[in-house]
């Protein structure tokens, strides 16, 4: 049994406390199928995110099969199901695979067989089997909501949460994902709770919850719900909850909910276990804690009708008493309370007993290893198929290194040395200047060839990393919420991206080196060309992994690209003031100052001839570099415990 008491979720705006949930105490058993409604707004999928975790209470405790989640932990990864409004799975992917995958990161299954099972089996309960082999690019809106229910399905879950799953589709695919969230509810032992803002369907729900602005004004069985708010169809609930205050529909509804709790077969939700002043109680909730009830000279009854809305409309409504016209139970029909009977007939789930379908144990997740596995092949599997990016890659591999040759193509001059020949004095000095000239050409050149190089490469880095994880967002956050370890998935993207560096960086210094052969070591260069596209790229990650959004993650990376020209002093030294201050960040300045240290020695000088700014060690460079590094994954592992909803 799911049981949420008196839960509170505030936010702070303004310098104010806002209660976006306000005292949500309910019962909901195994086997039900419940809809949360409510006005828009009114904090529907708030409540959904607190009981998944997403959201942590303010105050309040939730409890799951006896266990307090306050105290014990929250829910195990495959003890529940959560399926977001938007798409879960990658466009590249097909059905199967996106299923198989879910499969693959979330349960422990041993052989291929057993692994099939887990797939089939989910595709059949959502429907999916002949759709199984389409790319998730070409499915219909109905059809992607069905496969974000496989994917959550394969763990076989005892709870699942539907957030706005219906919205934005067609009466006919609505109609289609209720009848499939009633049967999972009720052929397999489930809790299904489903937020919709719509009324249709109602039948076929076992209770609905109503909310308003974050307060809870109904829940009950929906052939009662238009009778408690005073309207003859359902589609008149939204505009009765007008006629009056959150607070005062909470109120009523605490004091009447006992009747409608009987007729649903359930407790009434208990009081959180920290709160044992009987003074602090609400006066409704004395009463229930006493087993008592209210006397028939008391302005309300234990059964309750609001106040008529016409009655609400006139001039003495706020003469009245709260819950004046508050009726007796004998007002309720004899038909209404037959239908109410009709949909009460539940059981809790310690006594009910299923067929063996009946969900009997979690999941085990599996390992770290397997999942990074997973992931490392799904990530080349996308990469290959998204022809897009594919070509991207390739262009940009095979450009810039070209671009680079372009301006080699003539190779270099070679350093003029003071002759050995006596001569006269002018010759001596017109021979000097000659030979100041041609190192400062050649030490211009190879300065900036050698940074047009680093520049390229840093701009390949943002290009792998800066949208791999903010472009993705809302799949690793959904698969983090089903047990996906953020290490996992982290390695994953190191493995695919340092791939892509070895081979954009090796093939820049060899594609170089055809055209210009550089007088120095071509190893130390390629090393440095390496630890600089790795710098970038970590750094892009750890960036992309920290924003919420593509965008944001790409306008960044793309400011600290430009960034490195200007300040790695190269082209002009940056001030003294400054210098130390700047530098560490710079990866363009320790890719060029150790690829320059690495250079002969007479090109070597002839660089310092002309650039005011130091040269570092080598070896201090490559250490630097690796530091960047490592500081681009620490701020990606970050990024990535951190729960970031785009939607």
């Amino acid at each position: 049994m799911l049981e949420l008491r008196n839960i509170y979720f505030s936010i702070t705006k303004d310098g104010e406390e806002l209660d976006l949930l306000h005292d949500i105490a309910l019962n909901l058993p195994r086997g039900h199928f419940t809809a949360i409604v409510g006005p828009s707004g009114c904090g529907k999928s708030t409540l959904l995110k607190t009981i998944a975790g997403l959201n942590i209470e303010s105050a309040g405790e939730i409890h799951w099969m006896k266990r307090n989640l306050l105290e014990d932990g929250d829910l195990l990864p495959n003890e529940f199901g959560y399926v977001p409004q938007f798409s879960i799975a990658y466009e590249q992917l097909t059905v199967d695979e996106s299923v198989d995958s879910a499969s693959r990161l979330r349960v422990r299954a041993w052989g291929r067989e057993a692994r099939d099972a887990i797939v089939d089996r989910a595709l059949d309960q959502a429907g999916l089997t002949d759709i199984a082999d389409r790319r998730v690019s070409v499915l219909s809106g109905g059809q992607k909501r069905r496969l974000g229910l496989a994917m959550e399905l394969v763990a076989n879950p005892p709870l699942l949460l539907c957030d706005e799953v219906t919205s934005g589709l067609d009466p006919k695919s609505e109609d289609e994902i209720v009848h499939l969230l009633a049967d999972l509810a009720h052929n397999q032992n489930r809790t299904v709770v489903n937020v919709t803002h719509s009324l249709a369907n109602l039948q076929l729900y076992d209770s609905i919850i109503v909310l308003y602005a974050g307060c809870l004004a109904y829940h009950g069985p929906p052939s009662a719900m238009p009778h408690y708010f005073s309207v003859e169809h359902a589609e008149d609930v939204y505009p009765a909850l007008g006629k009056r205050s959150p607070e005062q529909w909470h109120s009523s509804w605490s004091k009447h909910r006992r009747f409608y709790y009987d007729k649903l077969g359930l407790e009434l939700p208990k009081k959180p276990s920290e709160a044992h002043d009987h003074d602090a109680l609400p006066e409704e909730d004395k009463i229930e804690e006493e087993g008592g009830e209210l006397q028939e000279d008391d302005t309300t009854t234990l059964i309750a009708k609001p106040v008529a809305i016409e009655e609400l409309e006139t001039e003495n409504v706020e003469e009245k008493s709260e819950d004046v016209d508050i009726t007796s139970t004998e007002e309720l029909s004899t038909d209404a309370a037959q239908e109410v009977d009709d949909e009460a007939d539940l059981e809790d789930d310690d006594e009910s007993e299923d067929s063996g379908q009946t969900i009997q144990e979690v999941a085990r997740r599996p390992g770290v290893l397997a999942q990074f596995i997973l992931l490392l092949s799904r990530r080349y599997k996308i990469f290959f198929r998204d022809r897009t990016q594919l070509i991207l890659h390739l262009a940009i591999l095979i450009g810039f290194p070209a671009l680079v040759a372009i301006f080699t193509i003539d190779g270099i001059d070679p350093l003029l040395r003071p002759s050995q020949l006596t001569g006269s004095a002018y010759q001596q000095i017109q021979e000097n200047i000659d030979v100041r000239e041609s190192r400062m050409i050649s030490g211009s050149f190879v300065s900036g060839l050698i940074m047009f190089q680093i520049v390229l490469l840093t701009l390949m880095g943002a290009n792998n990393s800066a949208r791999e994880v903010a472009g993705e967002r809302n799949i690793p956050e959904k698969e983090k919420l089903g047990g996906l370890r953020p290490s996992a998935y982290l390695a994953s993207k190191i493995v695919f991206l340092s791939m892509m560096v070895i081979v954009q960086s090796l093939w820049m210094a060899a594609f170089v080196e055809f055209f210009w052969n550089l007088p120095g070591s071509i190893e130390s260069h390629a090393i440095l060309l390496l630890l600089v596209n790795g710098a970038m790229t970590g750094i892009c990650l750890g960036i992309s992994a920290m924003m919420r959004s593509a965008d944001q993650a790409n306008l960044l990376s793309i400011y600290l690209v430009g960034f490195q020209l200007p300040l790695s002093g190269a082209i002009l030294a940056l001030p003294k003031l400054f210098e130390p201050i700047i530098r560490p960040f710079i990866s363009a300045y320790w890719s060029w100052s150790g690829s320059v240290s690495a250079l002969d020695s007479d090109y070597g000088q002839a660089v310092r001839t002309v650039s005011e700014t130091g040269i570092s060690p080598n070896q201090l460079c490559v250490i630097m570099l690796s530091i960047h590094i490592a500081a681009g994954l620490v701020i990606a592992m970050f990024g990535l415990r951190k729960t970031m909803w785009q939607a």
